[in-house]
């Protein structure tokens, strides 16, 4: 009943409650990137959403415009050096995935689900496969941005992508919501660069 219909009711009202309860904040971030960097305040990236259906994600921008494009942060060299200075504090804040509101609503995303691949992650794509992660919404946040974030390895990330897939219940979301809180408030897991790919060989 909660994973085939009220899930996406509550998707529905959450999505809506937070555009409009955050207007101020996003009004006044659009502005303060623009006033930081040249180029566009959204930022478009093509994303595998429910059962590997592509679509458009949407971020505050927080690199330049000269960043290589379809790249994941990670596998950057030296991903500081594009980031702007507005795009540090967002990222550290996860302040610039609230334009995923609007993914939401649109029922391309939902709240609480596997965070979307890029469509070119091939690594992560075919690890979800393994467990049907792959079929379901991916969300803003999911059970392994509250269990490691950026510092997991693909395959563990595959995995409780999987175990979250096998028990979308009210209060696994709940679990999901609280845990990503804290962690937003304490900047888990966040690493810029390095990480978020299969090892070539043993540890």
């Amino acid at each position: 009943m909660y994973k085939n219909y009220f899930k996406r009711f509550l998707d529905l009202i959450l999505s809506l409650l937070g555009i409009i309860i955050l207007s101020p904040l996003l009004i006044a971030i659009a502005i303060i990137i623009k006033i930081d960097s040249k180029g566009p305040i959204i930022f478009k990236q093509k994303r595998i959403g429910k059962n590997k259906k592509h679509f458009n994600i949407y971020k505050f921008r927080t690199m330049r415009t000269d960043t290589p494009k379809e790249m994941p942060t990670h596998l950057l060299s030296n991903p500081d050096a594009f980031i702007t200075k507005t795009g540090k504090f967002l990222r550290r804040t996860s302040l610039d995935e609230l334009p995923q509101l609007f993914n939401i609503l649109k029922g391309e995303m939902a709240v609480i689900g596997p965070r979307p691949a890029l469509w070119n992650q091939d690594d992560l794509i075919e690890e979800r496969d393994k467990y049907g992660a792959n079929d379901i919404r991916p969300g803003l946040t999911g059970l392994a941005q509250i269990s490691g974030r950026d510092e997991l390895k693909i395959e563990k990330k595959a995995k409780l992508d999987g175990d979250y897939k096998g028990n979308i219940t009210f209060n696994m979301d709940s679990k999901c919501f609280l845990g990503t809180i804290i962690s937003v408030f304490k900047s888990d897991g966040v690493v810029e660069g390095g990480t978020g790919s299969l090892p070539k060989g043993d540890d």
